[in-house]
C-alpha cells in the first residue's frame, strides 16, 4: 500500500477487500489518505460492490477515473463460491437466520453439474432482500434491517460460465463462477439449493477478477492508468491537433482506430463500449461517432 501521506494518483486501484469490510469501508480509508495528502476535494468512489463477508477484488476510482464508473458494471467478473447445503437463510449467506432446511444426503457430483445449466446465459433473478438495489430510492438491506417486509421484483442477469471445482458433499461445495455485473452470487445459491430440494446458502465469497484485471492480493495495490485503462475498447490516437480539438468541444475525424487490447470471453454480451482517446500515453477522453467524425461523450481533463 502507497504511504498515508502520499498523494493518490488519479486512475482505477485494484485493491484487495478483506472480510469484515464494507467496499465504502475501503472507499472511506481512501479518504483518510487523500485528506491526510492535502487532497480534500479528490472524487472517489468505487466500480462494483462486494458484500462484507466477501473478500477479493475491488476496483477504487480516483479523480477523473470516477467518469469512468459506469463502464465497469457490464464487464465479466469471476468469483469463487463455496456453497453449503441443506439450508437456506433469509439473507441467502451465512450471517442470515435459517427459513428451512433439507437432506443433501443424496447430491452428487452428476446431479451439480445438471442443477448448474439452467442458469447460464440470461435469465430473471430475485435479488436478496439484504442487497443494495433500490426500493423507492433506498437500498433493500436498510429496509430489511428495519424489520420491514421487502419484495423483491426480478432482474434480468447473466451468467456467462459456471463450474464445480471441489465437493465435499453432503456439506459443501466450491463454484467458480463468471458473470456479468448485477448478478447475485447468493441469490443463485439459493436457487440452486431450492432446485435441487435440499436449499443452500453462501458460506464464502472471493471476486479473483474484474474484466481483464486480478485480485493483486491481501495487503497489495496496484493502479491501472493511461493504456491500460479500458483496454477492451478500441483505441483512437490523438495528435497535438486533435487533442486540442476535443479539448474545446470540437470534432475530430473518425481516422483509424486500434483495435481493443483485451478481449471479452467469446460470447460475453457486448458490453456497447466507447471508443477511448489516447494522447501521449494518456486516457485524455471518451469519444462517439457523429456527424463529421468523432466527439467527446467524456472529457478526461489532464487525463488518466
Amino acid at each position: 500500500m502507497e504511504a498515508d501521506t502520499q498523494e493518490i494518483t488519479p486512475g482505477i486501484h485494484l485493491v484487495h477487500k478483506t472480510v469484515g469490510r464494507s467496499s465504502f469501508d475501503v472507499v472511506r480509508a481512501f479518504k483518510r489518505r487523500a485528506f491526510a495528502a492535502g487532497q480534500k476535494k479528490l472524487a472517489l468512489g468505487h466500480g462494483g460492490t462486494l458484500d462484507p463477508f466477501a473478500e477479493g477484488l475491488l476496483l477504487v476510482l480516483a479523480g477523473q477515473a470516477t467518469r469512468l464508473m459506469e463502464l465497469m458494471h457490464p464487464l465479466p467478473k469471476t468469483y469463487l463460491a463455496e456453497v453449503a447445503w441443506g439450508v437456506e437463510t433469509d439473507t441467502c449467506d451465512l450471517h442470515g437466520q435459517v427459513v428451512g432446511e433439507g437432506d443433501a444426503s443424496g447430491l452428487d457430483a452428476a446431479r451439480l453439474d445438471a442443477a448448474l445449466a439452467p442458469f447460464l446465459g440470461w435469465c430473471d433473478q430475485i435479488p436478496p432482500a439484504t442487497s443494495a438495489k433500490k426500493i423507492d430510492g433506498e437500498a433493500a438491506y436498510k429496509k430489511a434491517h428495519r424489520g420491514e417486509a421487502v419484495e423483491m421484483k426480478p432482474c434480468r442477469v447473466y451468467l456467462h460460465a459456471a463450474r464445480w471445482t471441489a465437493h465435499d458433499l453432503p456439506r459443501a461445495s466450491t463454484l467458480e463462477l463468471t458473470c456479468r455485473g448485477g448478478f447475485y452470487v447468493r441469490s443463485l445459491a439459493r436457487e440452486l439449493g431450492r432446485s435441487l430440494g435440499c436449499g443452500a446458502h453462501l458460506k464464502a465469497l472471493r471476486r479473483t477478477a474484474i474484466g481483464p484485471w486480478n485480485d493483486p492480493g491481501e495487503g497489495r495495490e496496484q493502479r491501472i492508468e493511461g493504456d491500460a485503462l479500458l483496454p477492451w475498447c478500441a483505441t483512437r490516437l490523438l495528435t497535438d491537433e486533435e487533442a486540442d480539438h476535443l479539448a474545446h468541444g470540437r470534432a475530430i475525424a473518425a481516422g483509424e482506430t486500434l483495435p481493443p487490447a483485451w478481449l471479452l470471453p467469446a460470447g460475453f454480451p457486448d458490453p456497447g463500449s466507447p471508443l477511448r482517446a489516447l494522447h501521449q500515453g494518456r486516457l485524455v477522453a471518451l469519444l462517439r461517432p457523429s456527424e463529421g467524425g468523432l466527439r467527446t461523450l467524456a472529457n478526461l481533463r489532464g487525463g488518466l
